[in-house]
């Protein structure tokens, strides 16, 4: 085996991912499993795991369990944690990629500022990062114990920048105040955790642009424009990004925030 293969073994881990079942939460599933880790698939209970499942690699086999927790509920997240380390496998990768996005069907989630509701913002902040604090603290004894622990954590390029108003008049879109500051919170904490958890434990953010999910015609057009790149995202484009941070190939590095933006932070 070359070395650089060595670098992105994963053979003999094992990886919990959050919002498994999600686009991007598939993409990871599929390369972590590829580069022969064990994966533990989270997601809403009620989630149908098989499609995701059946995606993964065949010599997966054996190394895929699906968990079900509501990251909104404080009892849930310790029950899942507490399951997943009932075993004594431990855990050497967290990936924290579930949240409420611009899309969730919240009320009083895409809407005017002033009608952008509290509770709302309360549910959006406990999923997209209290939710991600409460994990990361209930896994690090378990992390600190592996050789190559990495956390994850998936941001966004509006953890970052404020929102373009212009991208979204005559849709149904939106970008809700709660998305980016929880975003930004997750940038900070990611910061945090890294001077904190070293040099057991490696923290590193990915911040994702906007990815092509069949969003309206002239939404789409306007983003393209706006992208060096001249294309929105896809799920595809972070095979790569979540494969070298979840792997030695990125052992000496933590504290960074990937941005896999096509280039539209760059004006």
């Amino acid at each position: 085996m070359s070395r650089i293969n060595q670098l992105m073994d994963l053979g003999g881990r094992r990886a919990l991912i959050t919002g498994a079942n999600g686009g991007l939460g598939t993409i990871m599933a599929q390369t972590l499993a590829e580069q022969g880790c064990s994966v533990l698939l989270l997601d809403r209970p009620g989630t149908d795991f098989a499609p995701l499942c059946a995606s993964l690699p065949a010599a997966a086999a054996g190394r895929v369990h699906c968990l079900s927790c509501d990251l909104e509920d404080t009892a849930q997240r310790d029950a899942m944690a507490a399951e997943v380390l009932a075993d004594g496998a431990g855990l050497d990768i967290l990936i924290n990629n579930a949240a409420f996005v611009g899309t969730s069907g919240l009320t009083g989630w895409v809407a005017p500022f002033e009608e952008q509701s509290l509770d709302t913002w309360r549910r959006a902040m406990e999923v997209n990062l209290t939710a991600v604090f409460h994990l990361c603290q209930a896994f690090t004894p378990a992390l600190r114990a592996s050789a190559g622990a990495s956390i994850i954590n998936i941001a966004s390029i509006y953890g970052m920048l404020g929102p373009d108003w212009s991208l979204y008049d005559d849709t149904p879109m939106g970008n809700p105040a709660a998305y980016g500051a929880s975003k930004g919170g997750i940038l900070q904490l990611t910061r945090w955790l890294a001077t904190t958890l070293g040099p057991n434990i490696r923290v590193n953010a990915i911040s994702p642009g906007g990815i092509f999910r069949q969003q309206p015609e002239v939404f789409v057009e306007r983003y393209t424009r706006r992208t060096p790149l001249g294309r929105m995202a896809t799920e595809d484009d972070f095979r790569g990004a979540v494969a070298y941070l979840a792997s030695d190939m990125s052992r000496y590095v933590t504290g960074q925030n990937l941005v896999v933006d096509g280039g539209w932070g760059s004006w």
